[in-house]
């Protein structure tokens, strides 16, 4: 049997009279004009997550015949909404969406950061696997739903680098009294630690390095960390990023505007945001090695944190996820899912990806790849 479009069965109710008075307006309301602002926490020049948004933005337009447009704004482009409150602006209706890291949040709720990364917890692949099959979506939409949000997957991180410093972290008493930018929940572990944190968005990291004010800072990798100039204020690169092993991205929605959506269009913004991550995804693994390289000559000393100071660490953010637990009972709720989560995952890990990766490795090192 030949396949009906929906344009000859639009063509044929108008012919009909009465079918066109039905059928025409459920098109309409399945396929509405509309036009979002998408707030993001990044600056333009940082390409995969910022561009991670528009290839969201894209995608939605592409799939709805630019029926669905939603225009992407730079951090603090956007009046009254800075790079880092764009949750809290979702969530007021100020504007309908955002592409964000979740942990900005954690300061209102450290519940928030268990959204995107805590120190020590899932690395990237295993936060897919939590959200998607592990109930990771479901216990972080119950939590969004308190503060007027709906959050979709859009990317991650990956394992980040340790940051930037100007002298040499030899043992966990070197942090100290650092003053150092670094973002979300891992700010009050650090603290533990004698550390000084200071949130600030991308874009004033170097400014801050320049001007005297921070000591350090860690931001993502070697592809972003490059665009920030962040190799020009400090020489010595650490690793690994111990507080995020992997950091999931959002884009969360006004809670009303997302449910006021044709289901086709909220598959349609799922789709896309799955795009999205994708594309981040890829894009870091694609440049950072090269970026790396380029760091190196330029004269950045890399350094790994050495495993008696991560053991430091370890510990302060266990102690921290105690304390938290005790008080907060969404915390505990989801961190008690993702260590539970955690524990399977490393179980299966260290067998497959582990060995082989490590292996691997060695080869690289031995120059035989």
């Amino acid at each position: 049997m030949p396949r009906i479009s929906r344009r000859t069965v639009l063509k044929g109710a108008g012919a009909a009279g009465t079918a066109a008075s039905i059928a025409a307006p459920a098109v309409a309301q399945s396929s509405p004009t509309l036009k979002w602002r998408l707030a993001t926490s990044w600056p333009k020049s940082l390409d995969t997550l910022f561009g991670g948004a528009e290839r969201f933005a894209d995608y939605v337009a592409d799939a709805t015949d630019n029926k669905f447009r939603i225009e992407c704004f730079p951090a603090g482009a956007i009046q009254g909404v800075p790079g880092l409150q764009v949750t809290e602006a979702v969530s007021a209706g100020t504007v309908e969406l955002c592409h964000t890291a979740p942990y900005y949040m954690a300061g209102t709720d450290p519940t928030f950061a268990l959204a995107c990364a805590v120190p020590f917890g899932l690395n990237g692949r295993m936060q897919s696997a939590w959200w998607r099959e592990g109930g990771g979506e479901e216990l972080i939409n119950a939590f969004y739903e308190k503060h007027n949000i709906f959050g979709l997957l859009a990317g991650n991180t990956m394992a980040q680098m340790g940051g930037w410093y100007r002298r040499e972290i030899a043992t966990a008493d070197d942090l100290k009294g650092l003053r150092m930018r670094i973002g979300g929940f891992a700010g009050s572990v650090m603290s533990k630690l004698g550390v000084i944190p200071q949130q600030l968005a991308g874009g004033e990291i170097l400014p801050a390095f320049e001007k005297g004010t921070i000591d350090a800072a860690e931001w993502v990798g070697p592809y972003d960390d490059e665009k920030l100039g962040l190799h020009k204020a400090a020489k010595y690169y650490y690793y690994p990023g111990w507080w995020e092993g992997g950091a999931m991205l959002h884009i969360q929605v006004n809670r009303a505007k997302w449910s006021d959506l044709p289901r086709t269009y909220q598959a349609i913004l799922g789709a896309a945001a799955t795009e999205a991550g994708e594309f981040i995804v890829g894009r870091y693994d694609s440049q950072n090695p090269q970026a790396l390289k380029r760091l190196v000559a330029a004269g950045t000393q890399l350094r790994p944190f050495s495993e008696a100071t991560m053991d430091v660490c370890f510990r302060a953010a266990h102690e921290l996820y105690a304390e938290i637990s005790g008080k907060n009972e969404d915390f505990k709720k989801i961190w008690d899912a993702v260590r539970a989560f955690r524990l399977d995952q490393y179980l299966w890990l260290q067998l497959a990806d582990s060995t082989y990766d490590n292996y691997m490795i060695v080869q690289q090192r031995k120059h035989t790849l």
